[in-house]
């Protein structure tokens, strides 16, 4: 859950999750809807995924118990460097550096190193690791990463508080916070979306997304992005066909909404519909028919919540 997440956000999400799933077989049984659920509004929702599979493989093919040994723990679903790292030094005191961009900061500045080239960051690894000689691996990784995240930030250094500063290269230049070098962030497309929500009597129609693409195995509405030279009708009337095979009367909008993604944003405006009498869904997505009570059942991506509290000021249905 801390993969790309702040700790007080992941707080609450870590404690509900505990309370549900005590134990490594409690997740491997659960059904990944509803673990979807419970990480919803977490984002990145492949780590939940790849948790689900790892906790599956070690009840099935470790006999419940998690590797220790590097070699193994890293070849977990959704383990990298950074967490076979931070578990193995912090639950089993092994020398292994946990770089995260907290210590990579860090450790920049005490080395004064600008750049964060491939040969520089092998440089802060050995370095980190050359501490570890010494003792207590796991408090030396949680050390710099609070160093980083408390004293030591991006934009922000209290110096005066760090109890790395009479050895810090970088405060000796008076300018700490110019290392190392910031990335060029090169600007996100942005997207037109259209969605409908499709009425049949009191239900409405949700696909599952495809669990290999982004926010996989979440559940939407359907509708897709504008082609150029479309109209809004136009774009809906087109991706409910080619994804659900069927026509559509379109009865009013409901509004927009703007969602930034990590390496994108959507402009998503969204339409009431219903079926043209006599005709049947055709898609390969999985999809559900749904009562308004039910929704609060399925993983829906952020995006669609910001859709949910437009509709929530109106009236839900058609």
């Amino acid at each position: 859950m801390l993969q790309q997440t702040q700790v007080e956000t992941v707080i609450p999400y870590y404690m509900k999750w505990l309370d549900k799933y005590p134990t490594l077989k409690n997740v491997a049984e659960a059904d990944e809807t509803i673990l979807l659920k419970s990480w919803e509004g977490l984002g990145y929702y492949n780590r939940c995924r790849n948790f689900k599979k790892a906790a599956t493989n070690i009840m099935k093919e470790l006999e419940g118990q998690i590797p220790t040994d590097y070699d193994s723990f890293i070849k977990m679903p959704g383990v990298g460097e950074y967490i076979a790292a931070a578990v193995l030094s912090i639950a089993h005191d092994q020398p292994h550096p946990a770089l995260d961009g907290n210590i990579i900061r860090v450790m920049s500045r005490f080395l004064k190193q600008k750049k964060l080239s491939p040969y520089n960051m092998k440089i802060i690894k050995n370095h980190v690791q050359m501490w570890m000689e010494f003792d207590s691996p796991g408090d030396i990784n949680q050390a710099l990463m609070d160093i980083g995240s408390k004293i030591c930030k991006q934009n922000q250094v209290l110096c005066y508080k760090c109890p790395l500063e009479n050895s810090c290269a970088a405060t000796l230049t008076r300018f700490p916070e110019s290392y190392p070098t910031p990335k060029q962030r090169k600007p996100i497309p942005n997207y037109d979306v259209v969605t409908g929500i499709i009425w049949k009597n009191d239900q409405l129609l949700i696909l599952q997304r495809d669990k290999k693409n982004h926010l996989g195995g979440l559940w939407e509405f359907p509708g897709g992005k504008m082609k150029n030279g479309e109209t809004q009708i136009q774009t809906l009337k087109r991706e409910i066909m080619e994804e659900c095979g069927i026509d559509i009367k379109i009865w009013k909008k409901i509004g927009s909404i703007k969602h930034s993604y990590s390496h994108f944003a959507i402009a998503m405006t969204s339409f009431h519909c219903t079926m043209i009498n006599g005709q049947e869904v055709k898609t390969d997505q999985p999809f559900e028919w749904i009562k308004l009570s039910q929704i609060k059942d399925f993983p829906f991506p952020k995006a669609n919540h910001k859709l949910f509290a437009i509709l929530n000021t109106q009236d839900w249905h058609d």
